[in-house]
């Protein structure tokens, strides 16, 4: 069956369940949105590199009383391009930075399957948002998802989640095959949609 997996990074959040409850949460994908995507894959550390203004994003929306959640699919694994161990390690420098900022990512998930393993964890199909909300105790209807790609609209749309889209991604965004998705929000990059939100 599908695997979706959980990487949580950084100290215990010690707040009390009621509250945790009772805060918004803002699911982010990574590449293309957080840092700088590649066709060859982010494979190391080394080759991650934030966006402008997204780390400061992420904190303030933090600030304003939000969660952070990372939900990404990440075939590199599958592929052999990166272990689990560089993967953790990709996670661990964006914790890093974005701690310069005073933010903290809450957990890191992710679906390491192939396209063609049909699983039922890879964006746009709801697994992985669905694995996450049960382990948090999140309301995924009270959540807003902020991707790149279309898959990320149709992966929110199906858990009742509020989709944004960014235009920091690798490809540029198919207005035809994102009509059926009915009005999208679309910003320039993260520091806009985040500005929308708080």
């Amino acid at each position: 069956g599908a695997i979706a997996r959980a990487v949580h990074a950084g100290r215990r959040y010690r707040a009390s369940a009621r509250r945790l409850k009772q805060m918004r949460t803002l699911l982010l994908d990574r590449d293309g949105v957080i840092n700088q995507d590649s066709r060859d894959y982010i494979r190391s550390p080394n080759h991650w590199r934030a966006l402008p203004g997204a780390l400061e994003a992420m904190a303030r929306a933090q600030r304003a009383g939000f969660r952070l959640v990372v939900v990404s699919n990440q075939s590199g694994l599958a592929r052999g391009l990166f272990s689990i161990r560089e993967l953790n390690a990709i996670h661990q420098r964006l914790c890093d930075e974005l701690a310069r900022f005073g933010g903290r990512i809450e957990a890191f998930f992710f679906c390491p399957h192939l396209p063609s393993e049909h699983c039922n964890c890879r964006k746009p199909r709801a697994g992985l948002l669905l694995s996450l909300g049960e382990r948090l105790g999140i309301d995924l209807t009270r959540t807003t998802f902020i991707g790149d790609r279309i898959s990320d609209v149709r992966a929110a749309m199906s858990v009742g989640a509020r989709p944004m889209l960014v235009r920091t991604g690798i490809d540029p965004i198919n207005p035809d095959e994102l009509a059926p998705c009915g009005p999208v929000e679309i910003f320039d990059a993260l520091p806009a949609a985040v500005a929308a939100l708080v």
